[in-house]
């Protein structure tokens, strides 16, 4: 396993990452994703550790605001250059981005895991994503991928 730099701000892609990639399509045109409950207690235990974090996704569905305000955690929707805005983002916040993780899974997330000190791999990700990451997780999309992350890459628990 690499060892990891400081970590001053983790971002999660969305679709593919804590979702598994797949989507319900209702006959009004309504979307539904499933999403890992295991998750939610990840962003608990960053929170508690006061550990910045961020959901980054290009999808406007509003099912991505909707599962960021259930977790309290930010989100940047509709965001078309991942790179771009995360270069915006840490500069507004006075965040280096050697100090961020972020976790992706599709080519959509290549620039910004290529401008960050820990880019991280769903364990289905592209092979590209893969190839890119410096840590490719076990887990796949959707199925706890910010529980793994916060229990066996940082390291962190509730006391």
């Amino acid at each position: 396993m690499t060892a990891l730099p400081p970590i001053a701000l983790v971002v999660f892609d969305f679709d593919g990452v804590l979702t598994d990639n797949r989507v319900w399509v209702l006959e009004d045109g309504t979307e539904a994703v499933a999403c890992s409950r295991a998750d939610g207690l990840a962003f608990d235990i960053l929170r508690h550790h006061r550990v910045p974090t961020l959901i980054m996704s290009t999808e406007t569905n509003p099912v991505v605001s909707a599962r960021a305000k259930k977790l309290k955690v930010e989100v940047l929707q509709s965001v078309a250059d991942k790179g771009e805005t995360l270069t915006r983002h840490c500069e507004q916040a006075h965040i280096a981005l050697e100090h961020v993780m972020f976790v992706g899974n599709d080519l959509n997330d290549l620039a910004a895991l290529r401008i960050v000190g820990h880019p991280v791999a769903v364990a289905d990700a592209h092979p590209e994503v893969r190839a890119t990451a410096n840590q490719v997780l076990k887990t796949p999309g959707g199925h706890g991928t910010a529980r793994e992350v916060v229990e066996h890459l940082l390291k962190l628990t509730l006391p």
